[in-house]
């Protein structure tokens, strides 16, 4: 088909992806000069559908729901308007991953992860529902991770807008599996449709699972009158028990019976859990490989497609279970790489950090750092200009003392032709559980009781004492100290 050279006032730059009833591009907004993401839907599907109506209906109340709402935790909604051959709304151009994404790539998230998302989908709902507005179709796909692992909510086109609303506000819809039961049944809806999903949502996130599976007509009978399997019960679970009873007050069949408000689920989460809640899901969970697609993935999904259409070229996400750790590389000097990383960065923002010190595990020179970073970048122009950049690191000066050329990246730093710490041999062998012992008293020096808790967790992963040294060291944010733990755990018998 013909796409269209603009919309509005909006310049089209690029197709992100197309649903069955519509196209989201990629413009630009020349009186604010910035990148949007238009949604369009085409009028003459419209009128020659027997739903015209709702449909257009729908269109219409995600631009005036998400309009209405201004979080940095919801897809903003810019501008809505039509042409000749088709209506279109403006919105938040956003660069990410959907939930789904990694949920299909089998990624096990970690405690924290999870507190995150939930924590940050929480707070969204509390200022939608503040405004009087419902989702009503909560679900992974409509979540996005951003690259600064902040979660915004996108497609409010099935939202209830409260004293607003469309016809036909108790019918049924959304997406099986997320369906609460009162949508169902007929009985009067509120914000509460919204905790069920949010429930689901904390299940899958838990077990890799749904709730409840099986046909549509399946599905309605077990939410009705079923409870699943409790997230702590299922065959290989390690997820605390506590998890199991915010899920069943999310999940309660009965809105009374389930958390009164989105604040009051979070805070609940929040008392029974002893992980520390962070602002963004971690890096090592957003950003674990890139992978710059020839073409765009087109959305899947409702008349619109879902809310990946209007994303960028994605980042390929694999398992936060299996994937390398990111502490700084021992062997290299600490401001060689932040020189690397600040260049690297121009390019492709803040998964640069990782990036680097990936690759700095691998590497045993500059210049091969440099050519296997330069692999992440898009175009040949990018890559000449990186490698055009002069660092004022270079040689020898590249790393904490000289290396030897024998020795893998991972080997203690020599001076003289003498071991600073232990015999590189010993430092491949497994780590010995009265090494994790003395290595978590180093650390708890420097980060409190928290140490045995990260040693048993490093430990566990680790298959030789030097990755598991690194795993520590990581932990230590000062430069100065990370070097004193890093020359004490090198010592240790």
């Amino acid at each position: 088909m013909k796409h269209p050279e603009r919309l509005g006032k909006y310049t089209v730059t690029s197709v992100l992806g197309e649903g069955a009833m519509g196209v989201v591009y990629k413009a630009f907004d020349p009186d604010i000069k910035r990148q949007v993401a238009i949604k369009t839907i085409r009028k003459q599907l419209i009128d020659d559908s027997p739903q015209a109506a709702s449909v257009a209906a729908r269109f219409r109340n995600e631009a005036q729901a998400a309009g209405r709402l201004h979080h940095p935790g919801i897809v903003a909604v810019y501008d809505y308007g039509e042409d000749r051959d088709r209506a279109f709304i403006a919105m938040e151009y956003v660069e990410g991953h959907s939930v789904a994404h990694y949920l299909g790539r089998k990624t096990k998230f970690p405690e924290q992860d999870i507190l995150s998302i939930m924590v940050q989908l929480l707070d969204a709902l509390e200022h939608a529902h503040d405004q009087g507005v419902w989702h009503r179709d909560i679900k992974p796909a409509n979540l996005i991770i951003t690259r600064h692992g902040k979660l915004k909510v996108a497609d409010f086109g099935i939202a209830r807008i409260d004293a607003v609303g469309l016809t036909q506000l108790n019918a049924v819809v959304g997406t099986p599996g997320y369906i609460a039961p009162e949508q169902y049944t007929g009985e009067p809806l509120d914000h509460r449709v919204d905790i069920w999903s949010a429930g689901v949502l904390l299940y899958q996130l838990l077990t890799g699972q749904m709730p409840f599976n099986g046909t549509p007509e399946a599905l309605m009978y077990r939410i009705l009158h079923e409870d699943p399997v409790r997230p702590s019960q299922h065959a290989g679970s390690t997820r605390p028990e506590y998890y199991d009873e915010v899920v069943a007050m999310a999940l309660a069949k009965q809105p009374k019976q389930r958390y009164a408000g989105a604040p009051a689920f979070r805070d609940d989460l929040l008392a029974r859990c002893s992980t520390p809640v962070s602002a963004t899901v971690s890096e090592e969970t957003v950003i674990m490989e890139v992978v710059r697609p020839e073409s765009l993935l087109p959305s899947s999904g409702g008349p619109m497609g879902n809310s990946r259409g209007h994303l960028t070229p994605p980042i390929s996400i694999g398992s936060a279970a299996t994937a390398p750790t990111t502490a700084p590389p021992t062997h290299w000097n600490p401001a060689t790489l932040q020189e690397v990383e600040a260049t690297l960065a121009r390019f492709v923002g803040p998964m640069a950090k990782v990036l680097v010190r990936r690759a700095a595990r691998d590497c045993a020179d500059l210049d091969t750092l440099r050519t296997k970073l330069a692999e992440h970048l898009q175009t040949e122009q990018e890559r000449s200009t990186f490698f055009g950049q002069r660092l004022t690191s270079s040689g020898a000066s590249a790393f904490r003392t000289t290396v030897s050329p024998q020795a893998p990246a991972s080997a203690p730093a020599v001076v003289g032709g003498a071991s600073r710490g232990a015999p590189l041999a010993a430092l491949q062998l497994p780590p010995s559980a009265e090494f994790v012992e003395r290595a978590q008293r180093l650390l708890a020096g420097q980060i409190g009781p928290i140490a045995k808790i990260i040693a048993k967790k490093a430990a566990a992963e680790a298959t030789t004492r030097q990755q598991l040294i690194d795993r520590l060291v990581e932990q230590v944010e000062d430069g100065p100290a990370r070097a004193r733990l890093l020359d004490q755990l090198q010592r240790l018998p």
